[in-house]
């Protein structure tokens, strides 16, 4: 990469770094020291489809903006494009208090929303397994992804259209979509209405 200038996310059990245009490159799992499943902060250049890497891809995209909600470690990056169109991202760990104790999972959380015009997004989703060594088997549902590897199992949890984001293809972003990355489990409640509950707590 061709800069240090990164964001950082985390809940004190797991944490992640995100360029200026909101590229996830850096995340290790189970713990800071794991296996880095998303690598691409060493691999030297940035290139469509990059193993190690999640990017957000607007068509037409011009510029970015970037910064943290007060006093949060919630990070958000607005896109926007010739045209006119722009999507906000919002970044972030869980970690808050619920039934008496401390929850902060594995999970890492991307909402994503329209903010202008028709924007047409692509996402680009490539974690590796053993190091960058090892690309995971994937299977998916009607609303989940999973990536297979040798010692775990990721599961992404959307309701943004699976088959586009396994094909990597543009799609018309009309209304909000997150994402749910962490351990292969079903969530108990929509995708949507966790990820807004995520973010008001962890705010």
């Amino acid at each position: 990469m061709s800069t240090l200038n990164l964001g950082l996310i985390g809940n004190c059990t797991v944490s992640a770094l995100l360029d200026a245009q909101a590229g996830l490159l850096w995340h290790c799992l189970p713990r800071f020291d794991g296996d880095p499943v998303f690598h691409a902060l060493v691999d030297g250049e940035v290139r469509p489809a990059q193993p190690g890497a999640w990017r957000f891809v607007l068509d037409g995209y011009t510029h970015s903006e970037q910064a943290y909600v007060p006093n949060t470690a919630v990070l958000v990056t607005r896109l926007f494009a010739a045209d006119g169109s722009a999507v906000e991202i919002s970044d972030f760990c869980p970690r808050f208090e619920t039934r008496g104790r401390l929850f902060r999972p594995q999970q890492l959380v991307r909402r994503v929303r329209p903010l202008a015009g028709t924007p047409r997004l692509a996402v680009e989703l490539n974690p590796r397994f053993g190091y960058g060594a090892t690309a995971p088997i994937i299977t998916d549902g009607s609303n989940h992804i999973r990536y297979v590897g040798p010692e775990r199992t990721l599961r992404l949890t959307t309701n943004a259209p699976v088959s586009y984001v396994l094909a990597a293809t543009p799609f018309l972003l009309s209304a909000p979509v997150s994402f749910i990355l962490g351990p292969d489990e079903t969530l108990r409640e929509g995708v949507e209405a966790c990820a807004r509950d995520f973010q008001e707590n962890t705010e």
